[in-house]
């Protein structure tokens, strides 16, 4: 399912355009974005969480050139479902 999938499923259940929809759905995105980028985790009561994970720093070789490179530490963004989300999709046939 795409982003314009989306959309158009808001549209039909909600009645609204489209076009507001489509604004809807990006400030929604922004959000999440713009509250990890400054650190924090969002939580969905029912869906799920967008959490940080750290990843610890670590040694990696180059290959071709037959170096290491350290890769320091860093936080990735990751989704864990909620209960009855993964237990809808666990049971869906």
């Amino acid at each position: 399912m795409t982003k314009a999938d989306i959309v158009n499923e808001i549209s039909k259940k909600t009645g609204i355009d489209k076009a507001t929809a489509m604004t809807t759905v990006e400030a929604f995105m922004e959000a999440v974005k713009e509250s990890m980028i400054g650190g924090n985790n969002v939580y969905l009561r029912g869906f799920g969480s967008f959490t940080l994970k750290k990843r610890a720093a670590k040694t990696a070789r180059n290959i071709s050139k037959n170096t290491t490179l350290i890769i320091p530490e860093h936080k990735i963004p990751a989704f864990k479902p909620a209960k009855t989300f993964s237990t809808a999709v666990k049971d869906a046939k």
